[in-house]
């Protein structure tokens, strides 16, 4: 059994008949009919009723169930065997938000990059629903984001998180305040990040709720929100690890929805992943428990 037989199989069952088999996968239809004898033969079973049409056999029914699976096994074992024999050359794609990526990305590539010399990587630097789209389109292997809302296709798994805070500039008004409250927000400007980021989203429900409508500056870069804030004399919104100039002041104020949650993004389909993926995977869950037992 090998997986040309295996895919010849799947393939009589997606065309319906031998001949048509034969014509998609470029074979003579003596292969595909070769192929099928050596497959039962080693399985002790017959597959296919014997006529026209490509008819299962009860038993073939049960194998039919199950040869997704068993292609993605097999591919996967030569996709191992292939890894080895290159010396595990070859290319993984990471993205990231921007808040966390330069802590966590020096540790991890550190670590990465001397178990996995031979792996090139391909960063990313994006919000999270640019990350999502990147992931689906299989343009992105994995990406540390937020849980974007279009889960299609796509596995996300917790890892931390994130707390929606509001700054000022030291020398603001507002700086002498214990907290802010609505009013503040129709008074100064909000700067915040773009439309589509995870958090701008989740403050426009907010907002929503307590029918207040800020004047509003974006920006896509979240590192440059304090620089804008204090040139606007406005009141920021950031993430909870923005790195934060000395003349900025963390101002309390109270969200129905203080917290965002950040994790792992992939595509649900990925049952195999490969040792390079996986090594990423477990350095960035190490990573950040690391740093969270550090806080």
């Amino acid at each position: 059994m090998d997986l040309k037989e295996l895919t010849t199989f799947r393939t009589i069952i997606q065309e319906g008949t031998f001949s048509r088999a034969a014509e998609k996968l470029h074979y003579a239809q003596s292969t595909v009919t070769y192929q099928i004898q050596r497959l039962e033969k080693e399985l002790g079973m017959q597959l296919f009723q014997r006529g026209w049409d490509a008819e299962l056999t009860e038993a073939g029914k049960l194998y039919a169930r199950e040869i997704d699976s068993l292609i993605a096994h097999w591919q996967h074992v030569k996709d191992q065997a292939q890894q080895i024999a290159q010396e595990e050359v070859g290319t993984l794609r990471l993205g990231m938000i921007e808040n966390r990526s330069p802590q966590l990305l020096q540790r991890v590539m550190r670590d990465f990059t001397r178990q996995k010399p031979g792996i090139a990587c391909e960063i990313t630097i994006a919000n999270t629903d640019r990350l999502r789209q990147a992931v689906q389109e299989r343009t992105v292997d994995l990406a540390v984001c937020g849980e974007p809302n279009d889960m299609t296709s796509l596995h996300f798994e917790h890892l931390y998180d994130e707390q929606i805070q509001f700054i000022v500039h030291r020398d603001h008004p507002l700086a002498t305040q214990q907290q802010l409250n609505d009013a503040h927000f129709r008074q100064y400007p909000l700067i915040a990040g773009g439309r589509q980021c995870l958090y701008h989203l989740q403050l426009e429900r907010e907002w929503s709720y307590k029918h207040i409508q800020p004047f509003s500056h974006t920006v896509s870069q979240l590192s440059a929100v304090p620089a804008l804030t204090a040139a606007t004399g406005g009141i920021g919104a950031i993430l909870s690890s923005t790195a934060l100039p000395d003349d900025m002041v963390v101002m309390p104020f109270a969200l129905k929805q203080q917290n965002l949650s950040i994790g792992l993004l992939q595509l649900r389909e990925s049952s195999y992943q490969s040792s390079a993926v996986r090594l990423l995977v477990k350095l960035i869950r190490t990573t950040l428990k690391q740093n969270e037992s550090h806080t």
